[in-house]
């Protein structure tokens, strides 16, 4: 059962309540009857145990793009195509 956290507006106070996911949010403080927010707290589940890594699931980075292909038909990659721009644009200027 989850552990729900709130927050009284008018006295201060934070408290905890176990509820049901179904259950409705708790509108009232417990102590002063006031109106509440709930609390967004970390979490601190884990996953442990065999088959379960830090890096399967945390900081996956996207597949590398494909090189372009030139005219020929030819793979070029971005630092040849930029070498090649730069090399162009230093010669241009006079």
């Amino acid at each position: 059962m989850p552990i729900y956290e709130y927050k009284c507006k008018k006295c201060g106070k934070e408290f905890e309540l176990f509820q049901n996911i179904t259950d409705p949010a708790v509108k009232n403080c417990k102590f002063c009857k006031g109106p509440v927010n709930k609390l967004i707290s970390m979490s601190s589940f884990h996953l442990k145990g065999s088959g379960w890594y830090v890096t399967d699931y945390g900081g996956k980075k996207a597949p590398a793009s494909e090189p372009k292909k030139d005219d020929t038909g030819k793979s070029e990659t971005a630092e040849s195509a930029k070498a090649d721009s730069t090399s162009k644009t230093s010669t241009d200027v006079e």
